[in-house]
């Protein structure tokens, strides 16, 4: 019974309880008299209804409180702790409208035909990148979510020999800079530090993308004398790109948000769309040569959680020029809902349908990269990458009692891996001496250097 329920018996007066006036009838010899007053009938507790007043309900009293506190809440801790001591929790919630749910996952439309061969460009040989065979495997089939699977795994992807060396030929990397929004600083540097240290400049171009002139920047002025075949600067000019795909003249070009997630989501797709390559977001910090991966065209995993409705990212992602994948994602951009202002709408959620539509026709869809690939910050506290903006933990340790030290554990992940992405923070600072700064952005310059010195 609960304290709501229970209510206190009433007290009811009873004729019996009260002193008897004898009979003056009664055959006893009669005594002095004294008038008596008998007491008035004790109130009922119970009002006319048959409820008990809230006044007469149960109350408990404060030291039975304190009481309850003192026992109560030490031994709930010590069940939690032995909680976490025993089990390992894994709680994530999220709320979905189910509205949303069906018109948005479980509706499955038809593909708009990109696929079929009369409609394929003829820049792009269908036959060799979406059915042909492959070098290499980057789908491990399994979550990766145990220990260093996913990192041991990135390292089974080994560099190729016959590499394509033909100018003329170059992987083209796109990445964007919005500089309405803040200036290119230093801090933005590093991305074009870890790309130039990182992959083969002689068969490579990185191409800085703007919604505003940069040429004026000192710093990209460095990069474009340094580099001037491996480096450019270009104005994105979104109707222009979107010519000859679905959303040629749509309303829906002119979307944009404070955060740069719906217009950077568009500008990317129309990118690869028209030049092919790889994209890379700005706030990334690359670790390896991506050459084994671009036999492939791909998107990202989100995290090692497996989200239902949102599993995939575009925060590193390559397809060829004139993806019939690019086609069909425009297709769904131009028949569906326009995009929530600060939403992952262009992204996780398109490449999310774009997938489902296609295995649902029996179309090869593009991979999917295990998440430490790009962004090993997420997933489980015991073996996520290290937060690269605190302090290295004092004992120098990473996880599962892995070095933090140069050549140690964690700089062996690093060498695994292909980059790391580190979701717009870029209010904060590296800690001087942490690993980012040790392992990665040292390294960056005294490759650089190197080059710089053979160039000279």
């Amino acid at each position: 019974m609960s304290r709501g329920d229970y209510e206190r018996l009433p007290m009811y007066a009873s004729s019996e309880s009260l002193p008897r006036q004898r009979s003056s009838a009664s055959s006893a010899p009669s005594l002095p008299t004294t008038q008596f007053f008998p007491s008035p009938p004790a109130r009922s507790l119970r009002s006319r209804n048959g409820h008990v007043p809230k006044t007469s309900r149960f109350i408990p009293k404060p030291h039975t409180v304190a009481t309850f506190i003192k026992f109560a809440l030490p031994t709930a801790l010590l069940i939690v702790l032995a909680g976490l001591y025993l089990y390992e929790p894994h709680i994530e919630i999220s709320f979905y409208p189910r509205k949303w749910i069906q018109q948005e996952i479980e509706h499955i439309a038809p593909l708009a035909g990109c696929f079929d061969s009369a409609h394929v460009s003829p820049k792009y040989n269908l036959s060799a990148y979406a059915y042909g065979r492959k070098r290499t495997e980057v789908q491990a089939g399994m979550p990766l979510r145990l220990g260093m699977d996913c990192y041991d795994f990135a390292g089974t992807i080994q560099k190729q020999s016959n590499r394509n060396t033909n100018p003329e030929e170059r992987t083209q990397f796109h990445t964007y800079w919005r500089n309405d929004l803040a200036p290119f600083g230093p801090r933005q540097e590093w991305m074009l530090k870890s790309f130039f240290a990182t992959q083969d400049v002689e068969s490579t171009r990185l191409i800085l993308w703007s919604n505003g002139d940069l040429s004026s920047n000192d710093i990209l002025r460095t990069y474009l004398r340094r580099y001037p075949d491996a480096f450019a600067l270009q104005i994105v000019d979104i109707p222009d790109l979107a010519k000859g795909t679905e959303l040629e003249g749509s309303d829906l070009l002119t979307r944009k948000d404070a955060k740069a997630w719906i217009d950077g989501d568009l500008i990317r797709l129309l990118l690869l769309w028209n030049y092919g390559g790889v994209w890379v977001d700005m706030d990334s910090l690359l670790t390896r040569d991506l050459e084994p991966l671009l036999e492939h065209e791909f998107v990202t995993q989100w995290d090692c959680y497996d989200k239902i409705y949102l599993p995939l990212n575009g925060a590193l992602m390559r397809f060829r020029q004139h993806s019939p994948y690019l086609c069909e994602a425009f297709h769904v951009m131009a028949t569906s809902a326009p995009p929530r202002s600060g939403s992952t709408d262009w992204g996780a959620l398109l490449y999310f349908k774009v997938w489902r539509r296609l295995i649902a026709e029996n179309v090869p869809p593009f991979k999917i990269l295990p998440f430490c690939f790009s962004d090993g910050r997420s997933c489980r506290l015991d073996n996520r990458l290290p937060d690269p903006f605190i302090p290295d933990a004092k004992d120098g340790k990473w996880t599962m009692g892995l070095g933090m030290e140069e050549g140690g554990g964690l700089d062996k992940v690093l060498g695994k891996i292909f980059g790391v992405h580190l979701h717009n923070q870029w209010e904060k600072a590296y800690p001087a001496g942490g690993w980012v700064e040790r392992l990665l952005l040292k390294r960056y310059d005294v490759k650089l250097g190197i080059r710089e010195k053979d160039e000279i």
